[in-house]
């Protein structure tokens, strides 16, 4: 399994942003992130897949709920992944996890956390209003 190290996050008001960074103890080909609330189960909200076939080096995918607010981008190393979080509303509040798997699967495409095998501690995000 890969290590992962998660920082940012915080707390501030709606409309505002913040970045998340995850890096990996080593290079995983598909990488992501989850967010979780106390009612709610783990929904995915942005997967990143890097390989050499893919124009620009990168596919990436996003929830509905997120999808032209939140962009998900990888460093050279491509050891650590981004999440830029823009125009922040309360319902992005949660407990944010990065999420590294080894291939691609159907299962990143999708969001779901099952195409996942190693995660992150896990960094609130608290959005008020």
């Amino acid at each position: 399994l890969v290590e992962l190290a998660q920082s940012g996050g915080g707390s501030v008001q709606t409309g505002r942003s913040l970045r998340l960074s995850c890096t990996a103890s080593r290079y995983s080909k598909a990488m992501g992130w989850f967010r979780q609330t106390q009612d709610k189960e783990r929904e995915g909200v942005a997967t990143i897949y890097s390989d050499t076939y893919i124009p620009g080096g990168s596919d990436t995918f996003y929830s509905d709920s997120v999808k032209d607010r939140f962009t998900i981008s990888r460093d050279d190393t491509g050891n650590t992944v981004y999440l830029q979080m823009n125009s922040l509303k309360p319902e992005d509040t949660g407990m944010y996890y990065c999420a590294a798997s080894p291939f691609y699967t159907d299962f990143v495409r999708f969001l779901n956390a099952r195409g996942f095998f190693s995660w992150g501690q896990g960094t609130q995000v608290t959005v008020s209003s």
